[in-house]
């Protein structure tokens, strides 16, 4: 094989910018063909963009004959003249379409395989309609192919925006002064919120480390020893319950900064934002707004508001207390609220029955709340199924408190649960602004969402909301009263943009006596303390400085960002909704031998694993066979029974499973069948039917064979009649 000219390599996309006969060449991936018979056009690809080569056999016939053998996908090395289009052959769909090159020669490195779906994007000829490729195609099935799915060329652009957006950031910070450092990445199992990812020691029989939630800990550290200001882009592991949106491993941007308060942050990262969104062409105005948790919450109903659109809540609760509406008044009584929204404008586009049957009784239940109250302003008063139970006085008041207009929709909820009026409230809102489109493409909102409790109940015991390092807004609290500790909040923050907490933080605590009340808040002995965070504590008895930070979420900046439709799709090799890689099959099994190193499969750990992980003990052999043969999992079988409509139970679905796994653990396990001594079981030419010549012969007779069979109407078998006339 030739070797690799790269020395001589101009890139595809920068095609454009070479003059007219310059000599190329030209190394990528087959993008699509076109073959005209005498000359075949070529899509060529790399990680700059596409250019169109042109093999002419009147040019060079050899090269011409070994483009016929080209498939999408192939590995290719093409010399060859730069040439100017004609002017109604200019493709504008790709970036040089004014241009082609006319081959010369033609190197194949590596031929491509049978494409699970779709690669190609783009159009050979302007105007010409292309096949939905790989964006239409199931996620799974691009994630087993992963390597594949990142060939496409929008799905590299996400990858080389995060690039310059990481770029930005780090050029940002560096000139502010922070410093790039790496924390551990085994570390001990701290109490943070989620669950750990543990990783047994080979060493230290057992005893594990933990992968970091987040470097919390070790980034305080670095500011008590004099490190100033910090950040790290860094891997981050939580063991969490699965939702669509969230990875089981992830990177954020973490960031500590030492003598500085709140402002410092807000102007840091506000500016860090602007110079991130303008990689992606998105426009950041700063500063951001702030709003305070209960802000939030009251108006809301979360923590992290969408503020793209209006339709904030309004509380009738006091506005209409003595009401002769026996719903409101009974939920008055009980010390319940009642909230409503206003939506703008759309009483045409909400029609009574959409407001009662889908609202009222179908979509505001679901949302958790008992139903829906409404009420359109039309012709200068209320209109609704209920108005004549409300005083005109009354009915003046709740136009006042929503400042309805004409065309106006209001809608209520009422509930002894506060929480369940501002839960629901909040999905109705969301709900409306998707149905009615009420969010302008490509709006960003950010805002800093300040102020949050320092302390959440819980089957009563207090839980911190952020962490136990956070500072309170306040430092003489009795740490014995519930009261006062339910009232403090801290010195808290989250950034959210469009409804996404994209990152928070808060200063902490630096003074070992109020983090010792913090701990005795919340209900910790001294061993506990010592266990859980000695080390840490041992530091900041030899003193801290005020010190803050805050960590952001790179992989959900970047997606909103760039617009793309899951943070899987900027995470090169993301799991996926199961916490699964379909490509490595990983989280699997492992053998005996290498549980057995970590101290796993003696007695006492034997029985343990049966006791809380559910591991069963196996000799080695079934263990190895157990451990190669998960190539099909539950939820391929499961999908797949649902496209063939078959509801199975979990048995069912292991049974097949073990079956279909067998089979494929079989044929994987036969390298190499030896058929040069077994004859053929059958032949393509010439076709006879083959009968036993031995005794039992007479028993195969085409009479009796159809001796049980239906009988004849001429030349048709007779059936029994099932549909009646």
């Amino acid at each position: 094989m030739a070797d690799v000219e790269w020395r001589k390599r101009v890139y595809c996309g920068k095609v454009g910018a070479c003059p007219l006969g310059a000599s190329l060449t030209l190394m990528g991936w087959v993008d699509a063909i076109r073959d005209h018979g005498n000359l075949i056009f070529i899509h060529l690809r790399d990680i700059s963009g596409i250019v169109q080569v042109v093999f002419d056999p009147a040019r060079n016939q050899a090269t011409h004959l070994a483009a016929c053998s080209l498939r999408e996908e192939d590995i290719v090395c093409v010399k060859g003249d730069v040439v100017l289009r004609d002017e109604d052959r200019r493709n504008p769909i790709i970036s040089t379409g004014d241009i082609e090159v006319y081959a010369d020669s033609l190197i194949c490195y590596a031929k491509s395989g049978t494409l699970p779906f779709p690669i190609s994007e783009k159009a050979m000829i302007a105007g010409e309609e292309i096949e939905a490729g790989a964006w239409k195609v199931d996620e799974d099935l691009r994630l087993r192919f992963r390597y594949l799915d990142l060939r496409r060329p929008s799905l590299k652009e996400l990858f080389i925006k995060r690039h310059k957006i990481v770029t930005v950031i780090r050029e940002y910070l560096n000139a502010l002064g922070f410093l790039e450092i790496e924390t551990p990445v085994l570390t001990k199992s701290t109490p943070e919120g989620a669950r750990d990812y543990l990783v047994p020691s080979r060493i230290h029989h057992g005893r594990f480390y933990a992968l970091p939630q987040s470097p919390q800990l070790f980034k305080q550290l670095l500011m008590m020893a004099g490190f100033d200001r910090y950040y790290q882009i860094v891997r981050c592991f939580r063991d969490e319950d699965l939702r669509p949106n969230r990875q089981p491993e992830f990177t954020q941007l973490d960031m500590e900064m030492s003598f500085i308060d709140e402002e410092f942050i807000y102007r840091t990262i506000e500016e860090l934002m602007a110079r991130a969104a303008s990689v992606a062409g998105v426009v950041l105005s700063v500063p951001f707004p702030r709003m305070s948790y209960k802000t939030a919450v009251d108006e809301y109903g979360t923590d992290r508001p969408d503020t793209r659109f209006a339709m904030t809540f309004e509380d009738l609760t006091k506005v209409i207390s003595e009401t002769s509406y026996s719903v409101f008044r009974t939920i008055i009584e009980r010390g319940g609220v009642i909230k409503g929204i206003c939506a703008r404008g759309q009483a045409g586009n909400l029609s009574k029955n959409v407001l009662q049957n889908e609202y009222a009784l179908n979509i505001v239940p679901s949302f958790g709340a008992r139903g829906m109250t409404w009420m359109k302003f039309v012709g200068g008063q209320l209109q609704s199924n209920i108005a004549q139970f409300f005083t005109e006085r009354e009915k003046e008041s709740i136009v006042d408190c929503f400042n309805a207009m004409e065309g106006d929709v209001i809608m209520m909820i009422a509930d002894e649960s506060a929480d369940v009026v501002n839960k629901a409230l909040c999905s109705l809102r969301l709900h409306l602004a998707e149905r009615l489109s009420l969010i302008k493409p490509g709006n960003f909102s950010p805002l800093w969402v300040t102020n949050f409790p320092l302390f959440e109940e819980k089957e009563g015991r207090l839980y911190s909301q952020h962490h136990p390092f956070t500072m309170p807004d306040q430092v003489d609290f009795d740490p014995q009263n519930l009261r006062m500790l339910l009232n403090l909040n801290s010195r808290a923050y989250d950034l959210v943009v469009n409804g996404e907490e994209l990152g928070g933080g808060s200063i902490r605590i630096h003074d070992m006596d109020t983090q010792k009340k913090i701990f005795e808040a919340l209900g910790l002995n001294e061993q506990e303390i010592r266990e859980k965070f000695g080390f840490f504590l041992r530091a900041l008895e030899q003193g801290a400085p005020p010190h803050g930070g805050i960590a952001l979420g790179m992989d959900r900046m970047v997606a909103m960002l760039l617009n793309a439709p899951s943070i899987r799709d900027v995470i090169a090799f993301p799991k996926n909704r199961s916490a699964v890689c379909p490509m490595t099959q990983a989280p699997s099994r492992v053998s005996g031998e290498q549980l057995r190193e970590l101290g796993l499969l003696d007695k006492s750990a034997e029985e343990n694993l049966l006791e809380h992980t559910g591991i069963e003990y196996e000799k080695e052999q079934d263990r190895t066979i157990a451990a190669d043969s998960e190539k099909i999992s539950l939820e391929e079988v499961n999908k797949v029974a649902a496209l063939a409509r078959l509801r199975l139970t979990k048995e069912e679905a292991k049974a097949i499973r073990k079956d279909l796994n067998s089979v494929l653990n079989y044929v994987a396990s036969i390298s190499e069948l030896d058929t040069d001594s077994i004859k053929p079981m059958s032949h393509v030419l010439p076709l006879k039917n083959v009968w036993r010549e031995d005794k039992h012969e007479d028993s195969f007779r085409a009479g009796a064979i159809l001796k049980h069979g239906p009988a004849l109407e001429g030349k048709y078998f007779k059936v029994p009649r099932i549909l009646e006339g």
